[in-house]
């Protein structure tokens, strides 16, 4: 069986390309011209270079392919120009999956995210069913990935493509390369750069256990369904704590109101805009923290046998590969 997949070069795609050669799949891999590609270095992977912009590009990577894994999505929590993320996101998944479906592919996985569902005020874990609507979005990233699962969810419903969704919670471990917000928190505690912290959570999964869930969606998810991939619900607190105890460093001890950053976030992104460089803070990230992500894992545990390690063991991998990458 021959499969595309995008995002390969990534973090999580990387994760699911090796899950696809295991399982004995004929890997393709949409890679932009001018990415980096080491986390497919020594992968029997055939690179087709395109873009999920350019639509001839796309038309070419699925030919051929009897199933599309859709993992590539521009995350950034803070962009100088939000119109390329939602032309990646939105536009890009759109017409990827219509030139997936004029190509014959018969079974696709959508990479969608835990940013698109809905969260609880009493910190209970949402899941895929928890109420929500575009109004609680927070950011550009957030925004774009909710529009392009309704798209999908569109062309599931009014075009029959057959489309499983998957939402990922906070994935961490090995060949973080960029590296994700996530693995920036662990990095900066490690390098003595985390004194302080506020009080919000996160659904932490290893990178590896939410690859296994995309091959389970594949296998046993049905058609019109989604699937959130997580792990175990944390406090940012606990997180710090627990990558300060494997690190053998002090933990953070200092916690800071959420309006005492939003001047920094601010002044960040404005310096940003002039240095070219992503800022250390931003505005839509402060907003965010002010919520808990914490989320369940139930159904794709029940239904797709999806099994999760706990989150210290994710964090350990992540601070070996971190280390032995020289991040620290």
């Amino acid at each position: 069986m021959t499969t595309l997949i995008t995002g390969a070069s990534g973090f999580v795609g990387s994760a699911v390309a090796r899950q696809l050669l295991k399982e004995g799949h004929e890997v393709r891999a949409l890679v932009r011209k001018n990415s980096d590609r080491q986390n497919l270095h020594k992968l029997k992977v055939a690179i087709v270079e395109g873009d999920l912009t350019d639509s001839e590009s796309l038309k070419q990577a699925v030919s051929g392919c009897q199933s599309l894994f859709h993992v590539a999505a521009d995350y950034r929590l803070w962009a100088p120009d939000p119109a390329i993320m939602y032309k990646t996101n939105v536009e890009g998944t759109r017409n990827l999956l219509w030139r997936a479906a004029a190509a014959g592919v018969n079974k696709i996985i959508y990479t969608s995210s835990v940013a698109t569902l809905g969260i609880n005020k009493n910190k209970a874990p949402g899941d895929e069913d928890t109420p929500v609507n575009l109004e609680d979005m927070v950011g550009n990233y957030k925004r774009s990935k909710f529009l392009a699962e309704q798209a999908v969810w569109e062309l599931i419903e009014n075009e029959k493509l057959p489309v499983t969704i998957v939402n990922p919670s906070t994935p961490i471990g090995p060949r973080d390369i960029k590296p994700t917000p996530t693995g920036r928190i662990i990095v900066d505690t490690l390098r003595k750069k985390m004194p302080a912290y506020v009080d919000t959570g996160l659904n932490i999964a290893h990178v590896d256990d939410v690859a296994k869930g995309h091959l389970l969606a594949f296998e046993k998810g049905q058609v019109g369904e989604r699937y959130i991939l997580g792990g175990e619900n944390m406090s940012l607190k606990d997180i710090l704590d627990t990558i300060s105890d494997i690190a053998g460093l002090p933990s953070p001890g200092f916690k800071l109101p959420h309006d005492f950053i939003y001047p920094v976030a601010w002044v960040a992104e404005r310096w940003a805009i002039i240095s070219k460089k992503e800022p250390l803070v931003t505005v839509d990230g402060v907003k965010m923290a002010k919520k808990f992500m914490y989320f369940s894992s139930n159904k794709a545990k029940r239904l797709l046998g999806y099994e999760s390690r706990p989150a210290r063991l994710a964090i350990e991998d992540a601070i070996s590969w971190f280390k032995e990458n020289n991040y620290c």
